[in-house]
């Protein structure tokens, strides 16, 4: 989710020093960027987490047994865990390492140990992980009350990463294939968490949840929830014939709330099924957890935490949000963070898209039109460099809340300009791998933004790089500039580098609409009276002053309060 707010620096600072132990490092509050030599080459074939959540001391003593997968024999390895942590113990393949065989100075478990082909480690460790400042938008463990005095806890770490509170590769391409979580609390609380439930063990003062992914997961989507929860479920039967076990753990004083929410998911389910494609996980669950902070996608258990609000457009937009990133972040995972605006646009463009679904084109319109005074573009969506999560969220380092917005409309641009037929075909080939997606034909796949360029030159059958050269690559929106005399008018396309921008633009002369070649400027007879609109059903996303003005105005107004 991460909402294009971006996290200060200072609220990190602020919550380090919350802690009496060592302070979390910066090298634990980025995620993603260059790939330590340590960890190049590994894959995880599996994680096995085991958390003891004790909420009066707000601590967790967790045991996590990765199975890691080398290409090459190597003398060392590491992986990635707060140095928060005391670590008590480290085996690999179940031999106990002296102390002096790994070492954790800054975030970085580094194991000097020979390893070849498939091996584990197993990493025992307690302390109090990183509690943060402003979750989601600042990464950690939360602790906080239900309104009725109850613990409630649960974890929030897109920004800063899994490493947060268990041993992982915090990169993309870090995803275990098979995760199980162990997690024990206090009774009367409860567990919800990734993947299906296998068994709740009792143990008198406490119970452990044993819940178990069957899919590649997204690492920073492994999540803790835990609160009295009450679950409501259903089965529900998707329109690809297969049944999808719906939950949603909410507190127990908002159940009349939480009813009237669990029943907007099946027609969210029919939308993005529709238009997109199969649910990725039915074969673990649709879940939702009601947690403390806003909310996350956190896969098979997207947290929810807008207080049960829905929108002029009549559904909660903010369960929306997270639910499309199952399919555009958690099938479809970027291979490197600079691309997010794969996971984001698409998210994001969900949003007017499911408005259009529900109620027409003028919802649809709306929506575009609110995020369109959002879009700042003051750097490319993608820089075609490695990125950390907080180098592509913040707005002094990339594009900021532009791979929400611009995303959005770079992808509503695109579908005018090939029509549903081919962008629908595009969006399924580049979630799936396939055009044709069923249940169980296809598995999490990792894509970046040329990936996708290609699939849609490949489906048009034509070269649209000129596209995305002007819309991804670089900052400036395309401007279009109009010169109106009385007799006539000459409309041209202004475009940065003066790279080539084939984009035609539908022109309205008293309500009849022809189509602009405007590969070259082009000069058309009017008279004065001629009412003349460019563009008129705002296909198009291009610099509009207007935008720039009153994206000014509110500047200044919030400078005054």
């Amino acid at each position: 989710m991460k909402f294009p707010f971006g996290i200060l620096i200072i609220a990190s600072l602020l919550s380090a020093c919350n802690h009496t132990q060592e302070t979390t490092s910066a090298y634990s509050l980025k995620s993603g960027g260059e790939m330590p030599s340590s960890q190049q080459g590994l894959n995880v074939k599996h994680a096995d987490l085991g958390f003891t959540i004790k909420p009066d001391q707000q601590i967790i003593d967790g045991v996590t047994t990765l199975t890691l997968m080398t290409t090459t024999p190597r003398k060392s390895f590491s992986v990635d865990l707060d140095r928060v942590f005391h670590i008590s113990e480290v085996l690999v393949n179940g031999q106990v390492l002296a102390p002096e065989l790994y070492s954790n100075p800054d975030g970085m478990l580094l194991v000097k140990q020979a390893v070849s082909g498939e091996f584990t480690v197993t990493i025992k460790y307690n302390g109090q992980p990183r509690v943060p400042v402003r979750a989601p938008w600042d990464g950690g463990l939360m602790w906080e009350k239900t309104p009725n005095g109850a613990d409630w806890i649960a974890t929030a770490v897109q920004g800063e990463g899994c490493d947060l509170f268990w041993p992982c590769i915090d990169h993309p391409s870090g995803e275990p294939t098979k995760v199980d979580l162990h997690i024990n609390v206090p009774k009367p609380l409860v567990a919800a968490s990734n993947g299906v439930l296998l068994n709740v063990t009792d143990e008198g003062a406490t119970r452990t949840y044993h819940w178990q992914t069957k899919s590649l997961h997204n690492t920073y989507g492994i999540a803790l929830n835990i609160a009295p929860y009450e679950l409501l479920e259903t089965k529900f039967t998707s329109v690809y014939g297969n049944t999808l076990d719906i939950q949603f753990f909410h507190l127990p004083e908002r159940t009349e709330k939480a009813k009237i929410l669990f029943a907007e998911i099946p027609e969210m389910i029919n939308f993005f099924e529709r238009m997109i494609g199969p649910y990725p996980f039915g074969q673990e669950k649709v879940g939702i957890a009601e947690t403390p902070h806003l909310g996350m996608e956190h896969q098979t258990i997207n947290a929810y935490g807008n207080e049960y609000k829905k929108d002029q457009f009549g559904y909660d937009w903010l369960m929306q949000h997270e639910f499309a990133h199952e399919w555009f972040g958690n099938q479809l995972t970027n291979d490197d963070w600079d691309h997010m605006w794969l996971h984001e646009g698409f998210g994001s463009y969900m949003q007017p898209l499911f408005a259009q679904y529900l109620h027409g084109d003028l919802a649809y319109k709306a929506n575009l039109a609110k995020q369109r005074t959002g879009i700042v573009s003051k750097s490319p969506l993608v820089s075609n460099q490695v990125r950390e999560v907080e180098q592509v969220y913040q707005h002094d380092t990339g594009p900021g809340g532009d791979i929400y917005t611009k995303g959005s409309w770079v992808l509503h641009t695109l579908r005018y300009l090939i029509g549903d037929d081919a962008f629908f075909k595009a969006t399924k080939q580049l979630v799936y791998g396939t055009t044709d997606p069923q249940p169980g034909n296809f598995t999490p796949v990792f894509k970046n933004s040329a990936d996708f360029v290609n699939i849609v030159n490949t489906i048009t059958g034509k070269d649209m790089s000129w596209f995305f050269d002007v819309y991804l690559y670089q900052a400036d929106l395309p401007k279009l500039v109009v010169d109106r005399k009385d007799d006539a008018i000459t409309v041209q396309w202004e475009i940065e580098n003066n790279k080539p921008f084939h984009m035609p633009v539908e022109l309205s002369i008293n309500g009849k609409i022809t189509t602009l070649d405007l590969t070259k400027p082009v000069k058309l007879a009017i008279n004065k009276m001629d009412v003349v609109i460019l563009d008129p059903n705002s296909k198009i996303l291009k610099y509009d002053q207007h935008i720039v003005d009153f994206q000014n105005f509110r500047k200044e107004q919030s400078a005054k309060k």
